[in-house]
């Protein structure tokens, strides 16, 4: 099998970290016509990630779709794509989603905080790299996260070449004197406890001819990192915060309400810097905020209008509820005169890409009182319901095609 560096930009030979080149093949005819990426899984374990994620990344890079059968293995991207583009988009991916931008070391896993930023999280340097939030797979994984960032307790290691590529764990001398995966896993795990051993002596011995000197334990050198330490340090910070945040939600709003008309309001790039200075750019409180302050009564054109600057604050699927929740409010409430026109807004907010499908629909599917009373929300999904009709209309249309 060839294999090639996962960091292609480092041209090292001895480069630890190697994984297979990607194989392709073309299948079907005409307007059928689909690229098989026939060892999806090798490659995907090798990196360290669910197969479905580089599926989707092609998908995504490429402008085409896709189709993922995890059970048969078996991973299709639309349209004639060779390898060799598909080995490019990967280093895409690989930059992105896989390597440490720090170390640019592979051995990373995902990390999904409470507010939904997604991190890779290195475990040799230890240094968290954010993920591009932008990007349309950075919203696939928070919706399918992986079960490392699931908060199993049970950490998978990044796969490397030697664990998953050439041998699986298993040295050439190790195949060579008979032993098995197993047996060479415990005596390499037991070699590296005497050595860490013997280390830790070593460094005791030195440090205790030093004046006033104290062995060195290994806690001395170790920051908990366990998950009820990393949630009480974030709960701290977040208590920290909690009242500034909460008055600059309200200074947001108090400032996009001064502009008495239209004209007066200022500009995306304002609205955006303005954000940026309250440090609530990456909230989803904030686009709820924008939903209530930044419409009147042309809020179809007005949606429009500053389409670009609500796709780039609505990060993640909690972005998309929190506004539709502005939304509510400020059709339930502020201005229940433009519930006939709902599904009108619910469209354009749809084809503008500002909420996905599924949020949609689930939004329209149930009455909350989230944001507002729940006399109010029942009026307003009631208002909603053509809209959401429709959808469910064309998924059936799209079934039968």
């Amino acid at each position: 099998m060839s294999t090639v560096n996962i960091c292609r930009e480092n041209t090292d030979p001895f480069y630890r970290y190697k994984m297979p080149l990607i194989q392709s093949k073309i299948e079907g005819r005409g307007n059928g016509i689909k690229t098989a990426v026939v060892n999806t899984s090798e490659v995907a374990r090798a990196l360290g990630r669910p197969p479905s994620y580089l599926i989707k990344y092609f998908g995504f890079e490429l402008g085409a779709q896709t189709s993922i059968n995890e059970s048969t293995d078996r991973y299709l991207v639309n349209g004639v794509h060779e390898a060799s583009k598909l080995q490019d988009t990967l280093d895409g991916f690989i930059n992105k989603f896989v390597l440490c931008a720090s170390c640019k070391n592979p051995e990373t896993d995902f990390a999904i905080t409470k507010n939904d930023d997604l991190f890779r999280d290195c475990k040799a340097c230890g240094h968290r790299s954010p993920v591009d939030l932008r990007h349309k797979l950075a919203s696939y994984i928070l919706k399918n996260p992986p079960e490392s960032a699931k908060g199993s307790g049970k950490k998978k290691k990044a796969a490397t070449a030697s664990a998953n590529v050439v041998g699986g764990g298993v040295s050439i001398s190790d195949i060579a004197s008979g032993k098995k995966k197993g047996e060479a896993d415990e005596e390499a795990e037991d070699d590296a406890d005497s050595d860490d051993d013997a280390l830790t002596r070593k460094i005791n011995a030195e440090a205790s001819e030093l004046p006033d000197a104290q062995p060195i334990a290994d806690d001395d050198w170790a920051v908990d990192v366990s998950e009820e330490a990393v949630r009480k340090r974030a709960q701290e910070l977040e208590n920290m915060n909690l009242d500034a945040s909460t008055n600059a939600y309200d200074k947001l709003g108090a400032w996009l309400l001064e502009a008495e008309d239209k004209e007066d309001l200022p500009s995306d790039v304002e609205i955006f810097k303005k954000a940026v200075e309250l440090e609530i750019q990456n909230d989803e409180a904030t686009v709820q905020v924008l939903a209530q302050c930044l419409f009147d009564e042309d809020i179809i054109d007005e949606i429009e209008e500053h389409a670009g600057l609500l796709t780039k604050l609505i990060k993640t699927p909690k972005h998309e509820k929190a506004f539709l929740g502005g939304l509510e409010r400020f059709l339930g409430l502020d201005k229940p005169e433009l519930l006939p026109k709902i599904s009108k807004i619910l469209l354009t907010v749809y084809e503008n890409e500002l909420v996905s499908e599924e949020i949609l629909k689930d939004w329209g599917s149930k009455v909350s009182k989230k944001y507002v009373d729940k006399e109010v929300s029942k009026k307003v999904k009631k208002a909603a319901k053509p809209f959401i009709k429709w959808l469910d209309e064309a998924d059936e249309e799209s079934d039968e095609e």
